[in-house]
């Protein structure tokens, strides 16, 4: 194999092209270390031996470091490492590491996701977060039905009363316009209209 381009992509850190296609990115120690610069003909085995001991190596620990720092899920892992110019292979085979070890879960995400907001949420606001997380209608909804201990419209009401106080709102003393802007906001970030109404007719700011 060739080695057609060497491009710097940080002070530190270089794209290597191998026969004209990008490859990976290494250290300038290591381009020095096997011997990469352009022009140069790299036998298999030493790309092979990069791509085994250097990039999948730091690929793996790049994914562990990710989730230690927060959890994510599997499309937010594999978008990070493909934003760190991994191979799609060795981001396959990263992934498929921390896999093994129970440190990636997309099913657990969904549903510790949904326990944390259903009280301030709405089911519609949660859903459209986790489907930008990356994760499925069914496996959304397979989340919903694995947290439903205290009941969807509970949940969804919780969230209304927890709104309603952060805003200090009394619909006791509103009047008709208060009340129209209030259904009309919460109405905007998915609450469904009977659980608002039952929220309101039997609101109490003290509770």
């Amino acid at each position: 194999m060739i080695v057609t381009k060497v491009e710097s992509c940080t002070k530190t850190k270089f794209k290597v092209d191998l026969d004209g296609a990008f490859a990976f990115v290494l250290y300038k120690g290591e381009l020095s270390k096997f011997g990469l610069q352009e022009g140069a003909e790299i036998p298999e085995e030493t790309v092979e031996k990069i791509r085994n001991e250097v990039i999948l190596k730091r690929a793996k620990l790049r994914a562990m470091h990710l989730l230690e720092d927060m959890d994510r899920t599997e499309a937010a892992l594999r978008e990070k490492l493909r934003q760190g110019l991994y191979p799609s292979d060795i981001v396959d085979a990263a992934v498929a590491y921390v896999k093994s070890f129970g440190y990636l879960n997309d099913e657990r995400y969904a549903e510790n996701f949904v326990r944390s907001r259903q009280g301030t949420k709405s089911r519609q606001e949660i859903r459209a977060a986790l489907m930008q997380k990356g994760l499925t209608s069914e496996q959304i909804s397979r989340a919903f039905e694995a947290c439903s201990d205290c009941g969807e419209t509970d949940g969804e009401a919780a969230a209304v009363r927890n709104i309603l106080r952060k805003k200090r709102f009394d619909p006791e003393t509103a009047d008709e316009a208060g009340l129209q802007k209030i259904y009309a906001y919460l109405g905007r970030k998915g609450f469904r209209y009977d659980t608002v109404r039952q929220v309101i007719q039997n609101y109490n700011m003290d509770a």
